[in-house]
């Protein structure tokens, strides 16, 4: 600045303010809201409107929403539109309770100012003061006023002057004006003209970077509504819209990476958009993070960070992913096993209307996790109402109420009547009915048809009905019916789905004996993984195969441990095995 100028700024306000707005453009803000304060202090508008932003933006001076709010409101006051529409657009998001923005010449009482809290929207003051500025000219301002009258109480809508604002924002340039000409032709849009109209306005308003016209631009090209169809300009859409914490728009660009819908397929850009999504608050984000955990997908499965995202769906009561949750308790993968856990999750997700999990609950119950009497017959009622309305969910979930006596005596004529009602859909029942049949529970006994049930449930991939029907077949205790072919594809159908049961009947079948070619290699693989999840004759038998080296391997220090590990369980022959280990050692004299 040359010394004329600044000799003319100490004698002339306009030269000042001028100054001022130098200083601060040149990056001394300090100086520059030292100066806008002594302007504002005489009145002047301008000045008041830059000190009331410096305070809000926090620029030269510690942030003040206080502060800034009373200094925009004094501008207002003195006709400043864009102070107006400032004003406007505070009183629309909300103010702290119990703030009251007054002018700066009646005094500043700081220790009345909230200084955090929930914020409280005002429409009507927003109304009055967007009103004001709207009608001075202010694109931005008339774009929020369209909004007010469309989104504000119900007292105030009026779409038809909202579309009017909307209108004249728009056809001055304004981002906002073109995205609120947008949403109200969506509103009521029937016509493919009407939505590529709404599709224009929307394209205008994403050079201001608005989010939402992104995020809707995206939703448009992926369903070819208003525009042909285009899954990479979708996803390029939702790009932008997820970049500006949209936050439906960072869930679908996350699925189309992981899905390479659009766009080539990127997991780890996909895992990372998805985290924002859930963190943001998205549900069915959350819950998928905790599926793509669980089952591994690109990476080895995590279940310690599926229960985090599991729980995180799972409280915001999403069904599924509230019973994922409680599956993880009931087994203990991931998290604590706690079976009363396990059924509080199951409880949300069956109130979510998860019927599966409805099933999981009850049967929790019934198998003694903690439940007061009135939460039983509440239970109770519950399956009893489903079950009449037809429901075979339900009517499984009678059936055991019947076959346990939850709230009362057992029945087992009522629970064979509900089980037999269920086994046509419901694969659980077809599993119970089948092992009342067998056993004569409230029925008269019907060997074959209990197995045929069970044999039912076995083939839908149930892996206790699997090895229920394997140790039927292996035994030929139904009608001599023995097929050793057969049961060693249920035992290893069900032991590939972590049953360590027929984890370990697998192993004995492939261990010789039985109307199948003996494999000893595979029958050691089978017993060390059902012992190593604690079943104590595989214990014994891993040990037994490693001590003698039936499977074409000998170690007899591995093989001690897994005996003495049989032998801490009471299996009886891990003792004998012991002993005979002990014999075959030679004295340390020798």
């Amino acid at each position: 600045m040359s010394f004329k100028s600044r000799l003319a700024a100490l004698f002339s306000s306009k030269g000042k303010l001028e100054y001022a707005i130098r200083l601060t453009e040149s990056g001394k803000t300090v100086q520059g809201f030292a100066l806008f304060s002594r302007l504002a202090a005489t009145g002047d508008g301008e000045a008041s409107f830059r000190v009331g932003r410096a305070y809000l933006d926090g620029i030269g001076v510690p942030p003040s929403l206080g502060d800034g709010a009373r200094w925009i409101y004094q501008a207002a006051q003195a006709g400043h539109t864009e102070a107006a529409f400032v004003l406007a657009t505070l009183y629309t998001v909300g103010l702290p309770e119990g703030f009251e923005i007054q002018s700066v010449r009646d005094g500043l009482d700081l220790s009345h100012v909230p200084t955090s809290g929930p914020r409280h929207p005002d429409f009507h003051l927003g109304l009055h003061w967007a009103k004001i500025a709207a009608e001075a000219g202010s694109p931005d301002a008339q774009a929020l006023l369209g909004y007010i009258l469309t989104s504000g109480p119900e007292d105030l809508r009026d779409l038809s002057q909202a579309r009017s604002w909307y209108d004249r924002s728009a056809t001055a340039g304004c981002s906002q004006g073109h995205l609120g000409v947008a949403l109200s032709i969506l509103d009521t849009a029937r016509t493919d003209e009407e939505l590529s109209s709404a599709a224009r306005h929307l394209m205008e308003a994403t050079k201001g970077g608005l989010g939402t016209a992104f995020d809707i631009l995206g939703r448009m090209y992926e369903s070819g509504s208003g525009v042909p169809r285009d899954l990479g300009k979708a996803a390029s859409y939702f790009h932008q819209a997820a970049e500006r914490n949209i936050v439906t728009a960072q869930a679908r660009y996350g699925l189309m990476l992981l899905e390479g819908t659009g766009i080539g397929r990127h997991y780890g850009r996909a895992e990372t958009w998805l985290k924002r999504a859930a963190t943001n608050g998205d549900t069915q984000s959350a819950a998928l993070l905790g599926d793509l955990c669980a089952n591994g997908g690109d990476l080895p499965p995590n279940l310690v960070e599926a229960s985090k995202w599991y729980r995180l769906a799972a409280e915001q009561k999403h069904a599924g992913a509230a019973r994922a949750l409680g599956l993880l308790y009931l087994t203990g993968n991931g998290v604590h096993q706690d079976p009363d856990v396990a059924s509080h999750w199951f409880k949300i997700a069956s109130e979510s209307g998860d019927v599966h999990a409805d099933a999981d609950f009850g049967n929790l119950i019934l198998a003694g996790a903690a439940a007061t009497s009135d939460e039983k017959q509440a239970l109770h009622a519950r399956f009893e109402k489903a079950a009449e309305k037809g429901d075979l969910v339900g009517a499984y979930n009678l059936g055991v109420c019947f076959a346990e006596g939850v709230t009362g005596e057992q029945n087992g004529r009522e629970a064979a009547r509900w089980m037999q009602k269920a086994a046509d859909g419901v694969v659980n029942a077809q599993y119970w009915y089948g092992r009342m049949l067998l056993e004569g529970r409230g029925v008269q006994p019907d060997p074959t048809q209990a197995l045929y049930w069970m044999e039912k449930a076995a083939d839908a991939g149930m892996a206790e009905a699997q090895v229920a029907v394997a140790g039927l077949l292996v035994d030929g205790n139904v009608n001599g019916r023995r097929d050793h072919e057969k049961a060693l594809a249920l035992y290893q159908n069900a032991a590939e789905s972590g049953n360590v049961d027929a984890m370990f009947s697998l192993a004995a079948l492939y261990g010789g004996g039985h109307d199948i070619p003996e494999n000893r290699p595979q029958a050691q693989i089978w017993f060390r993984k059902a012992a190593q999840r604690g079943n104590g004759l595989a214990q014994m038998m891993l040990g037994r195969y490693l001590c003698r080296g039936l499977a074409g391997v000998t170690d007899p220090v591995e093989g001690r441990i897994w005996l003495e590990r049989a032998k801490a369980q009471n299996i009886k022959d891990a003792e004998t095995e012991l002993a005979l280990l002990d014999e075959a050692q030679p004295d340390d004299d020798d």
